[in-house]
């Protein structure tokens, strides 16, 4: 399976807190009080978020965290990388795989680590705050079981 590991998933939950938060600056101990991710773990995300430029950080009895730019600006994309590394399913992307000169499934790779890669380029912060809605539809899976298909598509008009 793939998957986000929880230190990612816990950043994404404090940045969207602070993408609702009203005030300059939000402090690491409110952070972990109003999402209940430990402080140790708040700490090491802000920390992570402040050197890659997601935030900025101010002193003071009214200082704390805050995003760098607005929400709308900043892509899921974006945070992902910044906690993760490269986005990819497989090697392939980074050219780390011996496999790589005969493989014929790279191409396919390439599809899917482009189509994740838009998917998370497309999806900001901001709407990450909002309810969600429906985006992209998955057509069910073609009759003949020797070759399915799943495409990608939008579902907006």
């Amino acid at each position: 399976m793939f998957r986000m590991n929880k230190l990612t998933d816990y950043g994404i939950l404090l940045l969207t807190r602070m993408a609702t938060a009203r005030e300059e600056g939000i402090s690491a101990r409110e952070l972990a009080e109003e999402t209940r991710v430990p402080l140790p773990t708040v700490g090491k995300l802000l920390k992570i978020l402040l050197k890659e430029g997601l935030l900025v950080s101010h002193r003071g009895t009214k200082g704390g965290y805050a995003l760098s730019r607005p929400s709308s600006e900043i892509t899921m994309a974006e945070i992902i990388r910044a906690l993760e590394g490269p986005i990819a399913m497989t090697d392939c992307e980074e050219n780390r795989c011996d496999l790589e000169s005969g493989c014929p499934t790279r191409p396919h790779w390439k599809v899917v680590n482009s189509a994740i890669l838009g998917a998370l380029q497309n999806l900001t912060l901001r709407e990450m705050t909002q309810p969600a809605k429906p985006v992209l539809s998955l057509p069910a899976m073609r009759s003949n079981p020797s070759s399915p298909r799943v495409s990608l598509r939008s579902s907006a008009p």
